[in-house]
């Protein structure tokens, strides 16, 4: 395992505990999972001499900032425990970066969709809620009014940025972090309506409080990760939601 990670660079995409309001319910899980865990991960690469780790961050680390699109050099307050634990990532990239002379890239993930994800758990995304429900037919529930956009991101956009990461060769790279995202917002309300037109659902969906921890509005400036990581999404967000609703009809119909 050692002799292949040296000869490769090292891709950590961390499977993070947590949504936003599982880390408010269990935030020493949350922190044990994405915090702890990534320095254990950290370490673990500096002992093996891995060349390069590739880590996910996330939008939520922008928190309460009002500026709209979000650059990576300006930041507001954590909004959630899910949040600060992406944050403290960030921290220890940077001091193993230049402390250990380690090649550490960080990305901040905004609002990934596609396949296979989980539409029956208790903290499931909302596009697999919403498409699980048009479907088949069952309650939709939209926290708020619905007006809060997202820049939502195609999975396969997601794993571009993750290779183009891994196997940059500008020397700038290594040490920073890079918005992974679409460049393009769209409401909640839009994405259901997005949804029911390609379903050919009538479902409409129930309206209920907001989510705590929630941010208002997300859309990232992905300017940085364009110039320096050659990252370019090439998936749209209508034709990801398509692709993921025919994978979900071929799955409900099993």
């Amino acid at each position: 395992m050692k002799q292949a990670c040296e000869s490769i660079d090292f891709l950590f995409h961390q499977a993070a505990l947590g949504s936003v309001p599982r880390s408010i319910e269990n935030p020493i899980a949350t922190h044990n999972a994405n915090a702890s865990g990534f320095l254990s991960v950290l370490v673990a690469a500096k002992n093996a001499g891995v060349k390069r780790v590739v880590y996910a961050s996330s939008s939520s680390v922008y928190g309460d900032i009002a500026d709209s699109p979000k650059r990576e050099e300006k930041t507001g307050k954590p909004l959630s425990p899910y949040a600060v634990s992406k944050l403290v990532n960030e921290f220890y990239a940077d001091i193993f970066s230049r402390t250990y002379n380690m090649e550490i890239i960080g990305l901040r993930y905004f609002n990934i969709f596609g396949p296979r994800q989980n539409p029956k758990g208790a903290y499931a995304a909302a596009i697999p809620l919403f498409i699980d429900g048009l479907l088949n037919n069952t309650p939709v529930y939209i926290n708020g009014d619905g007006e809060q956009s997202r820049d939502f991101t195609f999975v396969e956009n997601a794993v571009q940025g993750n290779i183009k990461a891994m196997f940059c060769e500008e020397k700038e790279a290594p040490g920073k972090v890079f918005n992974i995202a679409l460049g393009d917002k769209i409401s909640v309300n839009q994405l259901f309506n997005t949804l029911k037109k390609i379903t050919g659902s009538s479902l409409s969906p129930t309206y209920r409080e907001e989510r705590r921890g929630d941010v208002k509005n997300s859309l990232a400036d992905i300017s940085k990760a364009r110039t320096i990581l050659r990252y370019s999404p090439s998936v749209i967000v209508d034709d990801g939601l398509r692709k993921t609703v025919e994978w979900f009809g071929n799955y409900f119909r099993k």
